[in-house]
């Protein structure tokens, strides 16, 4: 990328001065020929940098942008992004493009920013980022996974090892240094110290590290294009996305497409983007009527100031409206969501009424996915009333608790988590049966976490419900794993600590969990002697 005057603005200004970009499921495309897939760049890596290493180094990096603000956990959101990631990673292990060391040893997760910066990026170690005002400004879930691909691309590829090697000897632990010192100094606000860390010596080396050649941007355009294919997602959402971006970069940037100066469009890379997609099915489907809600849920999370709600509360509440079926729904979407975050629950209820009417026509009824969305934004709706004065609470839990017998046998996480949610409001309300559903939704995220260690989200609600429901050591040792899922080693290892000294306490009733955390806490105890002997450059401890 090419570091430039910058904005202060904590973790947006963060990803714009890391970002490793470059760029940018449906019709499948012909399967490649052997030689489409060479030659592959990735495919030789200086031994400056081992896997090991460079997820070492995206790991370091994690650890500090997850205590940003604007690190963001929504997991509808979430959901949504890894429902167009899952497949592209898929496709990437059947086309062969990355080995099975590198599938095991690197992360593969995406993750949000609040931001309304048209942006994405990539870390080394397999972690990318996406902005909320990416989401807000694809019209389809193609342009999107067209973005999720080329960034994808670049990991599977060893593009950001490469870029790293080239600039020279650099260490790891000087790169992650200078690297977090750009997070440090973006995170102050303060645009003099960003642009210390910027023209200092170690920033322009490392901007040259992480600078991607043309030939790794022409190789991330055209094997993405493969993995979108092999995902069923269609190729012309590629070609859709680099129009789209061009055009809006003429017209207007304003600072907002900062993904245009780390990747710069030029004639060639748009032309091939659109022989390519030359005679393949345009994007087309019931998955564009999700994508709008999700499109609608980002523009109010990314501006959450009462200016921009009230006017997406106004857009949806408007009479005589032109806009119509899934526009008109995600108008409704955004109206309800940003009057919830007014607390303004009678224009909530108004704005999902009419959604729901809108969703019994045969035009909306059948989309996959989106009955769901509009469920799980209706019991949002409801938990927003819990902070209103003077609500009616034996209304609300009534209504809460007809809204979580909608879900019927959702397992999904968003389905999940909501329940947890509702069953804790229900202990506040004091409804009768409280504590059954927080029993019950204990043991169902229990069995998610065992299986999913680093679901942050996931480990809060099982602490918040085990708290409540009489289970103090399980909320204290779901309370540490949730700070050592979010990076932070310190905390888990005080929060296990606190854990121990209650189990002691309880007596050897609780010998089985007491045991849990007594094993824990020495493998969060050896995990931060771990991160600081990797922190001071030393080897491992053995």
């Amino acid at each position: 990328m090419r570091l430039q005057a910058l904005r202060p603005a904590s973790l947006a200004a963060t990803a714009l001065a890391l970002s490793l970009l470059s760029w940018p499921a449906r019709a499948p495309l012909a399967q490649p020929t052997p030689a489409s897939r060479l030659p592959a760049l990735g495919d030789s890596v200086s031994d400056d940098m081992d896997l090991i290493q460079e997820r070492r180094l995206g790991d370091r990096i994690m650890r500090d942008l997850r205590k940003d603000p604007d690190y963001l956990e929504d997991p509808l959101l979430q959901e949504y992004i890894e429902s167009l990631f899952e497949p592209l990673l898929r496709s990437a292990r059947g086309r062969e493009v990355m080995d099975a060391e590198l599938d095991r040893k690197f992360a593969w997760q995406t993750f949000l920013v609040r931001d309304k910066a048209v942006n994405a990026f990539a870390l080394p170690g397999g972690y990318i980022g996406v902005y909320l005002g990416l989401v807000s400004m694809t019209a389809t879930p193609d342009e999107l996974a067209s973005v999720l691909a080329h960034e994808l691309t670049h990991v599977t590829q060893r593009h950001i090892a490469r870029s790293m090697a080239n600039s020279g000897r650099q260490t790891l632990a000087t790169t992650a240094a200078m690297l977090l010192g750009v997070v440090a100094a973006a995170r102050s606000r303060s645009t003099d110290a960003l642009q210390a860390v910027v023209v200092g010596g170690q920033a322009i080396a490392a901007q040259g590290q992480l600078n991607f050649s043309r030939d790794m941007e022409r190789e991330a355009d055209r094997l993405g294009l493969e993995l979108m294919g092999g995902a069923g997602f269609a190729a012309s959402g590629m070609s859709a996305m680099f129009e789209k971006l061009d055009q809006s970069s003429r017209l207007n940037d304003g600072g907002q497409y900062p993904y245009l100066r780390s990747h710069p469009l030029t004639s060639e890379r748009i032309t091939e983007a659109r022989l390519r997609a030359a005679g393949l099915p345009p994007p087309q489907g019931p998955g564009d009527v999700l994508h709008a809600l999700m499109q609608a849920r980002a523009r109010v999370m990314a501006d959450g100031g009462e200016v921009p709600l009230r006017r997406l509360q106004a857009q949806g509440a408007a009479t005589g409206t032109p806009l119509a079926g899934s526009a008109r729904l995600a108008a409704l979407y955004a109206a309800a969501l940003a009057s919830t975050r007014l607390r303004d629950p009678a224009a909530a209820d108004a704005a999902l009424e009419a959604g729901q009417a809108l969703l019994r026509g045969p035009a909306l009824a059948d989309a996959p996915g989106v009955a769901r969305a509009w469920r799980l934004l209706r019991i949002e709706a409801l938990l927003g009333q819990l902070s209103v004065p003077a609500v009616d609470r034996a209304s609300l839990s009534a209504r809460l608790q007809r809204a979580q017998a909608d879900l019927g046998t959702d397992t999904s996480r968003g389905a999940m988590l909501a329940r947890a949610q509702v069953a804790m409001a229900q202990s506040q309300l004091a409804a009768v049966g409280a504590t059954g559903g927080l029993r019950a939704c204990t043991e169902s995220l229990q069995g998610w976490v065992a299986e999913h260690r680093r679901d942050a989200p996931s480990w809060d609600a099982l602490a918040a419900c085990a708290g409540a429901s009489g289970q103090p050591l399980r909320a204290l040792g779901a309370g540490a794993e949730a700070a050592w899922a979010r990076g932070d080693i310190v905390g888990a290892v005080d929060r296990y600590r606190a854990a121990r000294q209650a189990a002691r306490a309880a007596g050897p009733d609780q010998y089985a969990e007491a045991a849990i955390i007594e094993s824990r806490l020495r493998e969060v105890e050896a995990e931060r002697r771990r991160v600081q002997a990797e922190a001071m450059g030393e080897r491992d401890p053995g």
